[in-house]
C-alpha cells in the first residue's frame, strides 16, 4: 500500500481490497498502455489512469502468456518545465523493475535523486541499437503527504542583489571543486565555517525559521525522499475525478531548484500564497526528456 495516495486525492484508501479493486479497475480500463521488453526480453507493461490533469495511478508488471501479472503500482503527479540540465545517470533497483535517477545537482548541495517516471520510455531507448535519442534535461516532480505553510524572511533590495551574486559566485566555485579544483574545495570550506559560525551566534537570539529561508535535505532511510523548506512561486488547486478530493499544486523554489508539488488539501496547514514558504516532506519524482 503507497503512502503517497493521499497526495492525490485518495486520503480515504485505507482498505487493502480497495486498492485491489482500484488496481484491477485501472488494469481493465487504462487511460494509457505502454509495452516494452526489459533487460531479459520479459514483455514489461505499464498501464497508467488519470485522477486529475496531472496525476494518476501508474501500475507496472509482466504480460505471460496474454495474462498481466502486477508487479507493483505507484502514484504519480507529472510536473512543469525543466527542473536540470545536468546529467542523470539511471540505477535499476534490485528487487523490482523500477529505476531511479541520480543526478549532482550543484545548486541544493546534495546528490538528487528522484524516481524514474517514464522508466518504460527509457528501457525502449536502451533496446534502440540505431538513432538512439540523448537526454536533454530532466522535469522534477514531487507529492508530499505532509507539509506547512510559512511566512517569508523579509529582504531590502540590498539583500536580494547580495544573495543572488553570492549564490552565482558559489555555484561556480563548486563547479570548479568537481573538476579537482584544490583553490575552490578550500574556498567552500571556508565558506561553511563562516556560515556555522554565524548561525551558531544567531541562533541565540532568533528564530532558525528566520536565518535560514530555504532547505534541501535527505530524509529518512529512502534515498529519494527529502526534507525541504522554499519559496512558493505559484499554486492552483486540482479535483480528483473519482473522490472529489482536492489537493494544491505548489510550484517551488527550494536552493534555487525550481520544481512542482502536489499535496492533499488535508495535509497542508496554513493557506499558500505567491511569497510565502512550504515547509514538508517529500517524495522526488523526475521524467527525463529526451531529443525529439
Amino acid at each position: 500500500m503507497h503512502s503517497y495516495l493521499r497526495s492525490i486525492g485518495f486520503k480515504d484508501l485505507n482498505n487493502r481490497n480497495e486498492i485491489e479493486l482500484l488496481i484491477k479497475d485501472i488494469i481493465k480500463h487504462p487511460d494509457k498502455k505502454i509495452i516494452t521488453e526489459d533487460e531479459q526480453g520479459n514483455v514489461f507493461a505499464e498501464l497508467t489512469r488519470e485522477f486529475s490533469e496531472f496525476t494518476g495511478i501508474a501500475v507496472r508488471g509482466f504480460y505471460m502468456d496474454d495474462e498481466f501479472h502486477v508487479e507493483y503500482y505507484y502514484p504519480y503527479f507529472t510536473g512543469s518545465g525543466v527542473s536540470t540540465e545536468e546529467r542523470v545517470d539511471i540505477q535499476k533497483r534490485s528487487d523490482r523493475e523500477a529505476y531511479a535517477g541520480v543526478c549532482d545537482e550543484m545548486r541544493i548541495g546534495v546528490t538528487l535523486i528522484f524516481y524514474l517516471q517514464n522508466a518504460v520510455e527509457y528501457l525502449q531507448e536502451q533496446r534502440t541499437k540505431n538513432g538512439r535519442r540523448m537526454p536533454i534535461n530532466t522535469t522534477i516532480s514531487a507529492l508530499s503527504a505532509s507539509g506547512k505553510i510559512i511566512l517569508p524572511v523579509y529582504k531590502n533590495e540590498n539583500q536580494i542583489k547580495s544573495g543572488e551574486k553570492y549564490t552565482i559566485n558559489r555555484n561556480h566555485l563548486m563547479a570548479a571543486a568537481r573538476d579537482g579544483d584544490e583553490d575552490a574545495m578550500e574556498s567552500l570550506t571556508l565558506e561553511d565555517i563562516d556560515t556555522y559560525s554565524m548561525i551558531s551566534r544567531r541562533i541565540m537570539t532568533e528564530d532558525i525559521l528566520s536565518i535560514v529561508d530555504t532547505y534541501f535535505m535527505p530524509y529518512g532511510i529512502e534515498s529519494d525522499q527529502y526534507s525541504i523548506m522554499g519559496e512558493i512561486l505559484d499554486f492552483y488547486t486540482i479535483e480528483n475525478k473519482k473522490t472529489k478530493e482536492k489537493s494544491y499544486v505548489l510550484t517551488l523554489n527550494s536552493n534555487h531548484l525550481v520544481f512542482d508539488i502536489c499535496i492533499n488539501q488535508d495535509d497542508l496547514l496554513g493557506e499558500p500564497a505567491a511569497g510565502r514558504r512550504f515547509k514538508g516532506t517529500i517524495w522526488m519524482q523526475g521524467h527525463i526528456n529526451y531529443q525529439m
